[in-house]
């Protein structure tokens, strides 16, 4: 189907000995946003860090299976591209502490060795910024480091930085876990709006925030791919006795 930008087929992943993911399946269409869900410890993590390949920053770990980004093995492609097409926003906000914003913006292109004209640079910049909902609080501040804005605002920070790549994904792990309900009501809806320019996959406990703002879920439990679908249909009237018993605080 011409609006998968991913499909994980037969996607096992271990640490050392311990199988962390098993067989997993799954597709992910365009310009949508999939909620994973499931306990501690079920391999929500493992997954998305499999998606752009920063598990290998980890020492004894492995892989079966292929992830295709579109046609492309990411398993075949140089690992920065990879990094570059998949963005990633982790769980605390994490500027780069000795940037200014701007730098931080930018510093993809920096650290890629990419370069760009001045002109060309205040354009991605503005654009990041804009479409991270944070244009309007910084746009005078842009040469202050970036440690000194609000925790939500530093989460848009590191949210402009993995766009200005203009990547065709970005994975979100927890991004909302360490922010007040203030800040976590913008980072959500801002998710809801940057769907039209990118498919993100969020790594979520909270599954009213799942509920919120995601237009697929998926359940992971033990390792194991137990239910995948549209948000309201899993929520509403789940396959699999075990995500149901999740969805209703059996377990979790």
């Amino acid at each position: 189907m011409e609006n998968q930008v991913l499909n994980i087929e037969n996607f096992s992943f271990y640490y050392g000995d311990s199988q962390a993911l098993k067989d997993i399946n799954l597709s992910i269409n365009k310009n949508r946003v999939t909620a994973i869900m499931g306990p501690s410890g079920c391999g929500k993590t493992t997954l998305i860090r499999a998606i752009n390949r920063m598990h290998e920053l980890t020492e004894n770990t492995r892989t079966e299976g292929s992830i295709k980004l579109y046609d492309e093995n990411i398993y075949e492609l140089d690992p920065i591209i990879v990094r570059r097409r998949i963005g990633m926003v982790f769980q605390k906000p994490n500027p780069f502490p000795t940037m200014n914003i701007y730098d931080n913006v930018i510093a993809g292109y920096n650290l890629n060795g990419i370069k760009l004209k001045k002109s060309e640079k205040d354009i991605i910049v503005e654009e990041s910024l804009r479409k991270s909902a944070l244009w309007g609080e910084v746009k005078d501040n842009l040469y202050k480091k970036g440690t000194f804005l609000s925790g939500g605002q530093q989460q848009r920070l590191c949210i402009a930085r993995a766009l200005a790549m203009k990547p065709e994904i970005l994975l979100l792990d927890e991004p909302t876990s360490a922010l007040d309900p203030k800040a976590t009501a913008h980072i959500e809806e801002l998710i809801s709006e940057l769907k039209n320019y990118v498919t993100m996959l969020i790594v979520t406990h909270n599954m009213g925030q799942a509920a919120r703002i995601s237009n697929d879920a998926v359940f992971l439990y033990l390792g194991e791919l137990i239910e995948h679908g549209k948000t309201k249909k899993l929520f509403t009237t789940p396959q699999d006795k075990r995500t149901e018993e999740y969805l209703t605080g059996k377990f979790g």
